[in-house]
């Protein structure tokens, strides 16, 4: 998907969070070289990564453009130390660069240069560690993800593209198919998915997952703790109003599942929770039920609806403000190369539509997009994901992405 940078050259953040993952990553590797030392064979390294360029015209009041380019270079490396103990890694930047073009005005050119992955993982039978810049995600829902924890995924984006988080992951796999999960973060200051506010990239992140075989499908349950800086909810500074001094603990409590009834079913919910005494509602919830079927229509129809609810009271289980929304996505592959997507939200508060067609054709490493969208000018589905805005209103995008 074309998503603009966060505004202006972001130099000095990227060469800080390189530097981070560079550190992280030497580290890593110290840590082979002390475990294995003299045992570590069958090393491999391979080069490859993205590389996409993509066009948006918006179709408003003025007729507004820009270009991106964005190139995502990695090494994923694995080393084998003859104990049934496999090692392996991988290290990749994320450069992107943009030119816009707002109507009577001269064009503005934004960059940014910052880590992508940086992560090294130590797996044996049925166990395995992954510390470092990695991507952490789960739940069953596609289109609404209450569970949305510590990505920002969107659905629309054909590159499905999301930041990492700096954290020690650690599984477990028993016979019985069930999987077992603990975490621990530091060092995130970046606002994820449903947050209403960044975590505190100074104190320490930890939660757990698990999940197990249930009738003809599965269930999760996991939780998080955290501490999240509410600085920009405070108020202005006032002698009896003062802003908050310390950044907030909070806790998530989460769960989903899914199961194979004839047709697709899942549900998933969090529940999140803030001791700030001056927030107003540190309550948040937000659940979603969905499901899918294929129909034998053609080469295959597949259909996909979800209904997701979101909302913030002043007690867990009170009353409060809520959103409601509603979303079908179809799928229809239209040969061996092509496929066509649809998808529509409805915000059943301000009762508006958000449409979105894409034809895709797709080679070995080549893919070929085209978006045509029709939303609101503020797009309010997705307000935790700051790329939402590159949809507002009516236009088009192009986008061609090349693996290598």
């Amino acid at each position: 998907m074309l998503a603009r940078p966060r505004g202006g050259t972001h130099v000095e953040g990227s060469r800080r969070s390189f530097r981070t993952a560079r550190r992280a990553l030497l580290a890593m590797a110290a840590t082979v070289v002390i475990l294995f030392p003299g045992r570590v064979s069958g090393q491999s390294a391979d080069v490859n990564g993205l590389a996409s360029l993509a066009g948006s015209g918006s179709f408003n009041s003025t007729f507004d453009t820009y270009l991106s380019l964005r190139v995502i270079p990695a090494v994923d490396f694995s080393l084998t130390s003859g104990r049934r103990l496999n090692v392996d890694g991988e290290v990749s930047v994320n450069a992107i660069g943009t030119v816009e073009f707002p109507s009577g005005e001269s064009a503005q050119i934004s960059a940014s240069v910052a880590a992508y992955r940086a992560w090294l993982r130590f797996a044996a039978p049925r166990v395995e560690a992954r510390v470092g810049l990695q991507e952490i995600s789960f739940g069953s829902a596609t289109l609404f993800r209450p569970l949305m924890w510590f990505d920002s995924l969107d659905p629309r984006d054909p590159l499905q593209l999301t930041e990492g988080v700096y954290a020690l992951l650690l599984r477990y796999y028993t016979k019985g198919n069930a999987a077992f999960s603990a975490w621990v973060m530091y060092g995130n200051d970046a606002q994820r998915g449903w947050d209403i506010a960044p975590p505190d990239a100074d104190s320490p992140e930890f939660g757990g997952r698990v999940q197990v075989p249930l009738f003809k499908g599965e269930l999760g349950a996991a939780y998080h703790h955290r501490r999240a800086d509410l600085s920009a909810l405070a108020p202005p500074e006032q002698p009896a109003v003062p802003a908050p001094a310390e950044p907030a603990p909070e806790d998530r409590f989460g769960f989903d599942g899914k199961w194979d009834v004839g047709v697709g079913l899942w549900v998933e919910a969090a529940i999140v929770h803030q001791d700030a005494p001056l927030l107003p509602t540190p309550y948040q919830r937000a659940f979603t039920v969905g499901v899918d079927y294929t129909f034998g229509l053609g080469n295959g129809l597949t259909a996909l609806a979800e209904h997701f609810r979101l909302d913030s009271s002043a007690e867990a289980f009170s009353g409060g403000d809520a959103q409601n929304f509603s979303a079908l996505f179809l799928r229809y592959p239209l040969g061996v190369l092509d496929e066509l997507t649809g998808i529509v939200y409805y915000d059943w508060k301000r009762g508006d539509f958000s449409r979105f067609v894409t034809w895709k054709r797709t080679y070995d490493s080549l893919a070929f997009n085209v978006i045509l969208f029709n939303n609101p000018e503020q797009v309010m589905v997705f307000p935790g994901q700051i790329s939402s805005s590159s949809f507002a209103g009516t236009g088009l995008q192009v986008l061609l992405s090349y693996n290598f």
